[in-house]
């Protein structure tokens, strides 16, 4: 079967700067992961077949495709039970952001002959682990966000979608290992250190 990609790397470009120098393969490995990793958890493998089996080599939709699996890719405005109005914005964000998480957490380390090794750069500065986890956290939060979006319209319309089936499992797996909903500042935890970069630049609001 023919790997089909759902988002490029022009897409990406339209939620977060990526850099041009970065190797289509590599992008496309990250993307890969991010569709049969964490959409395909999302969705349910059969769901996710057959919605993937809808798609034309090139990553276009078929002209014989049901409009529920269009509006499902590209988005539309809808009418939720509770009779709001609802704008789903499609896929594509959550895929960009399970995206660019994975290009963070693995692009900062590379296979050499010697092991693994970090990255440098002459006229830049690596981040720490402990930055990469934050700003990998960050991302995943997004792509939740907007996965959570998915799952609403596909609740909203469960008669377009006999496949689809609600799996708190595997909402719950998809979670960062870390999630910030707030940070106390009382006097027992706020920070002395004023060079705390929770203080100077929160990564998590």
């Amino acid at each position: 079967m023919t790997q089909v990609y759902l988002i490029n790397q022009e897409t990406i470009r339209r939620f977060e700067d990526i850099s041009p120098n970065i190797k289509p393969e590599r992008l496309l490995s990250h993307i890969k992961k991010a569709q049969d990793l964490d959409f395909k958890m999302l969705l349910g493998r059969p769901f996710f077949n057959s919605f993937i089996s809808q798609f034309n080599p090139d990553g276009t939709i078929k002209d014989n495709a049901p409009e529920g699996y269009r509006n499902l890719l590209n988005g539309n405005e809808y009418l939720d039970l509770n009779g709001n109005i609802v704008l789903y914005e499609g896929i594509a964000p959550a895929l960009v952001y399970f995206t660019l998480a994975r290009i963070i957490e693995t692009d900062a380390v590379r296979f050499s002959s010697t092991g693994l090794v970090s990255k440098t750069h002459d006229t830049s500065v690596s981040l720490s682990s402990t930055d990469i986890s934050k700003l990998t956290g960050r991302y995943r939060s997004i792509a939740n966000a907007y996965a959570n979006e998915i799952e609403k319209f596909l609740n909203d319309h469960r008669d377009d979608f006999q496949l689809w089936q609600y799996d708190l499992k595997n909402k719950n797996a998809r979670q960062p290992a870390a999630r910030i909903r707030g940070i106390d500042r009382t006097s027992f935890n706020l920070s002395t250190d004023l060079t705390d970069p929770l203080i100077i630049n929160p990564l998590w609001q």
